[in-house]
């Protein structure tokens, strides 16, 4: 079992920033290779896609609605993958998941991640 822990909501203005984390419990190598990303939940709506990384960090997957806002990174000699949101808006206000998986990234639908973290709630204000 992978344990996903996040770190780092709160509550900011919007057009504030605000950086989230999230270690793994496990390596990520060669032999391994597990995209990171992270996922939200708004009340009274399904979870979306938000970013993920490559195992490597080659390759980053945005959603459209984030796009140029939030910047998704990984250290790998600390299991951790981060994602650094900026010009937040009151519509960016959920909890806020990281997942991992091996074909997750590519295919960024929920069904494509093997372990979840308990989230991290976000709250934008006006």
């Amino acid at each position: 079992q992978v344990q996903l822990v996040e770190s780092g909501g709160g509550l900011v203005q919007a057009g504030g920033s605000l950086r989230l984390s999230c270690g793994s419990s496990v390596r990520t190598t060669t032999s391994n290779r597990y995209t990171m990303g992270w996922f939200r939940q708004a009340p009274g709506k399904e979870r979306e896609f938000v970013a993920a990384i490559s195992w490597n960090g080659m390759f980053k997957y945005y959603a459209n609605y984030v796009k140029d806002r939030f910047t998704i990174s990984r250290d790998n000699t600390k299991n951790t993958v981060s994602l650094q949101m900026s010009s937040l808006k009151p519509e960016d206000t959920a909890v806020y998941y990281c997942a991992t998986g091996r074909t997750f990234g590519s295919d960024q639908s929920p069904a494509a991640v093997q372990y979840w973290g308990q989230g991290t709630q976000v709250t934008v204000s006006s």
